[in-house]
This record gives C-alpha cells, sequence and structure tokens, in this order.
C-alpha cells in the first residue's frame, strides 16, 4: 500500500512538474511573440496638425512618394536655393522632425523628409528597421533627381534612419554626402539591448524573422559602410547613449573609408547632440554639406 502512494505522489509530482515547465515555457514564447509584434508594429507618432515646416518659416509642400513595394509615404518638400538637396530620414517610433527639417532649409538646402513606411502618416504597418525602409529611401531619391532645381543631394538620418541611409547610400552612389546620428552597427546587438532577459532572445527573433521575413544578418550597416566612399561620411553620436551600443559610432567610423570625419560628445544621450548643442549641431553639419556638396571650403 505504501508502494503504491509513494507511486503515486512521484507520478503526481512529475505530471506538476511537466505542467508547470509547460506553463512556463508557454509565457516565455507569449512574452516573445508579443515583444517581436511589437517591435515589428511599432506604435505611430505624429505631428499635430500645425507642427509643420510653415511653423518654422520654411516654404513647403505636402507630397506623397510610392515605394516599389506598394507603400504610399506622407512626405515634405521644400524646393532648393542651392541647387542641393538633403534627405532626411528620422528613427525608430517617432516620424519626420519640422525642426530639422527647417535647419537644413533656412541654410539654402532642399529638404525632403518622410515618414517611414508603418510610422506617422504614412502606409504600411510592418517596420523592419532599416531593411525594406530602404525601398522608402529609394523613392525619396527618385523624386529629389526628378526636380530640375536639384543638382547634388545629400543625407541625414538619425538612429534607424541613419541606419537605412548608410544601407542606401552603400547601394546608390546619388546620394554624395552623409550624416548618420545614432546608428547601431548590427541589429542582433540591439536584440540583446532590447531584449533584457537572455532565455528570451532566440523566441524574439525566431518570431521577428516569422513575422518580418528577414534573417538578423540581413541588417548590419557595419559590413557595408566601407563602401560608402569616396563619398564622405559625418559619424554622430552622444557618449552617454544608452539607446544602443556606446561603441557603436567608433566602430562604424573605423569601418568607413575616406573621407570620413566623428564628432562625440560626453553626457548626450540617443539622437541628442542637435537638442544639446544646437548652434555647433547647425554649424558642424551645414559646413559639412557646404564642403562636399558645394564645393565651399
Amino acid at each position: 500500500m505504501n508502494m503504491k502512494k509513494s507511486k503515486y505522489w512521484r507520478n503526481l509530482l512529475g505530471f506538476s512538474v511537466g505542467m508547470l515547465a509547460l506553463g512556463v515555457f508557454y509565457i516565455i514564447l507569449r512574452i516573445s511573440f508579443d515583444g517581436a509584434q511589437n517591435y515589428a508594429h511599432p506604435a505611430r507618432s505624429q505631428q499635430a496638425p500645425e507642427d509643420n515646416p510653415a511653423q518654422h518659416g520654411v516654404a513647403y509642400q505636402n507630397i506623397e512618394l510610392f515605394t516599389s513595394d506598394g507603400i504610399w509615404l506622407s512626405a515634405w518638400y521644400t524646393s532648393p536655393e542651392n541647387g542641393a538637396l538633403i534627405l532626411v530620414a528620422h528613427g525608430y517610433g517617432v516620424s519626420r522632425s519640422a525642426e530639422i527639417h527647417a535647419l537644413f532649409a533656412r541654410n539654402g538646402y532642399g529638404v525632403l523628409s518622410w515618414d517611414a513606411r508603418a510610422h506617422g502618416e504614412s502606409g504600411g504597418d510592418l517596420c523592419t528597421w532599416g531593411v525594406d525602409e530602404v525601398q522608402d529611401v529609394v523613392a525619396a531619391l527618385a523624386f529629389a533627381l526628378k526636380q530640375t532645381e536639384v543638382e547634388h543631394v545629400g543625407a541625414y538620418g538619425q538612429s534607424m534612419g541613419a541606419v537605412v541611409l548608410i544601407l542606401a547610400a552603400a547601394e546608390f552612389p546619388q546620394i554624395e554626402a552623409l550624416i548618420a546620428d545614432s546608428a547601431f552597427p548590427a541589429i542582433e546587438e540591439m536584440l540583446e539591448r532590447l531584449v533584457y532577459v537572455p532565455v528570451l532572445r532566440p523566441f524574439v527573433r525566431f518570431f521577428a524573422q516569422l513575422e518580418t521575413g528577414l534573417a538578423a544578418d540581413e541588417l548590419r550597416p557595419l559590413d557595408v559602410v566601407g563602401t560608402i566612399s569616396p563619398r564622405p561620411v559625418l559619424f554622430i553620436q552622444g557618449e552617454a547613449d544608452a539607446t544602443i551600443p556606446a561603441d557603436s559610432v567608433v566602430r562604424l567610423y573605423m569601418a568607413s573609408g575616406e573621407p570620413r570625419a566623428l564628432w562625440t560628445e560626453p553626457g548626450v544621450g540617443h539622437v541628442g547632440m542637435y537638442d544639446a548643442f544646437p548652434y555647433e549641431f547647425e554649424r558642424r553639419v551645414i559646413a559639412f554639406f557646404d564642403q562636399y556638396l558645394l564645393g565651399r571650403k
């Protein structure tokens, strides 16, 4: 009788442990699935109707861009006074900046700022953190090159936007000069920062790849940034950046070719250089484009 009871309790314990393990595994899968979904479908951030370049004294047009995979993008266009245009790409989870648009425009540059797919007022609901977003840049670049007043094209991107522009510039030499502000070197490194619990990472990666159809090795700006040379790149990152790896800018800079430039500052967070040093930021980025797009020293 005692042996039967002992076997019963052993079986019950084994069943309970098994059910607990299944429950924990389900929780891990559910958290990982939800996380991948959230990363691939970011909550939209939109401007207030009055938040546009006109608020900063800059004339502009509302235009729509259409990508080769059928996504329409909401954009602002300001024609250049100096023959050069800057493509402006924002970061993940935000939308185009009227203030940054106006910064370039008031210095005589044409500007094309757009909401990336699945962001702001643009179409699409899937974000791939840079891979498919290259098609957004292609659509913007095609529009820019059709404008008779545009003779030269440069690009400025923040965070994910900087990654997208690195990938695009590596492929399209029509982008003659690039400023990459707070770009990450590889998506797998971002996964490690975004997913704090190591056991969740392979599952989040699996569900993210299932959702987007993209593998992690398809998004490594570190591997292609060197092919932009001999076109110039200015790399910017605050030394207190806690969103991407702290050494991101140095690694991208070291992997790039000449001509290249690097600007870092202590105490500055992710995409924080403009807010921390607005006048120095404007001086540096305009001087960079003046030199490499307009031939001014």
